[in-house]
């Protein structure tokens, strides 16, 4: 056997190891944007997510607001949970679309970690959250009276996003 065949293997291990350490040290993909930013809401009815509870559309409401996507099984949520609260005691009114979630699951959600929430809507197949361009859950729009997009903040909601929003709420207007 040829002394040079010997070292494929090593050279193999060096090619894998030098693509492994580029995804490492590359920076990170951009998030991915909604591409509805700046045009009207899509109309959409959903269903009450709660009895009793109002729900969630595409229309108008004269006021800006907040749309939440959330779900019961997202630990990011849980960690939003407080500042979406912030929010509304400051005066954002939310409202909320939960993704393949049951009632149930919403209903405990909320009793543990705070309802902020106006209205919500249930989006069990996740099309409303496709058609509103979302990555993901959770991820927050803010939408002027008139149905426009404004704004969209991408994952949890942290300390930090709190006065960010509510001065793009305040844009809105």
């Amino acid at each position: 056997m040829r002394r040079w065949a010997l070292w494929l293997p090593l050279a193999f291990f060096a090619v894998v190891l030098a693509v492994v350490g580029y995804g490492l040290v590359r920076p990170p993909d951009e998030p991915l944007r909604s591409h509805l930013v700046g045009q009207r809401l899509p109309a959409f009815s959903l269903p009450a997510a709660l009895p009793g509870r109002p729900t969630v559309t595409g229309a108008a409401t004269g006021e800006p607001r907040l749309i939440n996507i959330f779900a019961s099984w997202c630990v990011p949520c849980i960690a939003e949970a407080p500042q979406l609260l912030q929010l509304e005691a400051a005066g954002a009114r939310i409202d909320a679309i939960a993704i393949r979630d049951t009632p149930a699951d919403i209903a405990r959600f909320l009793d543990r970690h705070g309802d902020p929430f106006a209205a919500i809507g249930r989006d069990d197949a996740s099309k409303v959250q496709l058609a509103l361009g979302s990555a993901g859950v959770p991820e927050t729009f803010v939408v002027d009276g008139n149905g426009v997009i404004r704004h969209q903040h991408l994952g949890n909601i942290t300390e930090e996003d709190v006065p960010v929003l509510l001065a793009e709420l305040e844009k809105a207007r």
